[in-house]
């Protein structure tokens, strides 16, 4: 039969399944971000404006996106890196490497921060020679950035790595027999179509680095206006029973979060539709 009443779907369950699926989602996600909005709303706006602009606060979200953000493009380089020599090459000890690009995956956050920081501390097995530099990492910026770093490159790496295994050698091979350079094979054949997994990639590495908490609070020091993250400021917020200002804190930190990775998903988009009209 032929129209949308006696047409036959695919999939069986289509109502149920898509009301589980309806049901789920708000429950886990909508209700819970609704409830923060609504938490918000027990400030008046000039208070909202206070809260958010008072200089703790912007230093706080400074430090948290902006070393996000960083930490995120260094991990879109090095990740490209690491996934072009495990998918390229052979070498001993590939399948090693491979899997320890998982281990922040699968490590505990607090212990990677304590790991972090003894090993960065003054007197660490990189920490000390870093300190006759006169460079210190531990309780400042710079430890957040690494901690950062450190829990984000998984994200890029398994995001990126299946894209390249099925991009086929013999595409730059083609390229490179109608006199194109190892240069111009990579930016204009490889690039393009690895770059919707590379900004998808990138803002899993950012999303993730921007909510961090377990790793961070241990390398950070915690001075205020100087290694404060937004989320700990949350937790400070909560301690001390006012409710409302960390929730507001936290309405910005998702409406950022949100702009965000809204931009990246047009680009990705953008990205596919070019990749396709060529």
């Amino acid at each position: 039969m032929k129209g949308g009443a006696g047409r036959r779907r695919t999939l069986p369950g289509f109502g149920l399944t898509m009301g589980l699926t309806l049901t789920w989602l708000s429950i886990i996600v909508l209700i819970p971000l609704a409830g923060l909005f609504l938490k918000s709303f027990e400030l008046d706006l000039a208070q909202f404006v206070d809260i958010i602009t008072s200089r703790r606060t912007l230093n706080a979200l400074k430090i948290s996106f902006g070393l996000a953000f960083l930490a995120a493009l260094v991990n879109l380089v090095m990740g490209s890196i690491i996934v072009w020599a495990l998918v390229r090459y052979r070498f001993p000890g590939r399948r090693i490497f491979d899997a320890i690009v998982d281990v922040p995956f699968a490590l505990p956050t607090a212990v990677a921060g304590i790991a972090l920081t003894t090993l960065f501390a003054q007197n660490g097995w990189l920490g000390a020679p870093l300190a006759e530099l006169g460079i210190k990492v531990s309780y400042t910026p710079l430890g957040i950035f690494l901690a950062m770093v450190f829990i984000g490159i998984p994200f890029v790496v398994r995001t990126v790595q299946p894209v390249l295994i099925d991009l086929d050698p013999e595409i730059e091979e083609a390229a490179a027999s109608l006199g194109a350079s190892r240069w111009q094979t990579v930016w204009r054949v490889v690039l393009p179509s690895l770059f919707p997994a590379l900004l998808t990639g990138f803002a899993l590495a950012f999303a993730r680095a921007v909510g961090e908490y377990g790793s961070v609070i241990f390398i950070a020091g915690n001075l205020p206006n100087v290694s404060e993250i937004a989320p700990l400021l949350i937790v400070i917020r909560l301690s001390e029973f006012r409710y409302a200002d960390a929730t507001a804190i936290a309405v910005v930190m998702l409406l950022v979060s949100f702009l965000v990775i809204f931009v990246i998903n047009r680009l990705q988009r953008w990205a596919r539709a070019q990749e396709q009209a060529y």
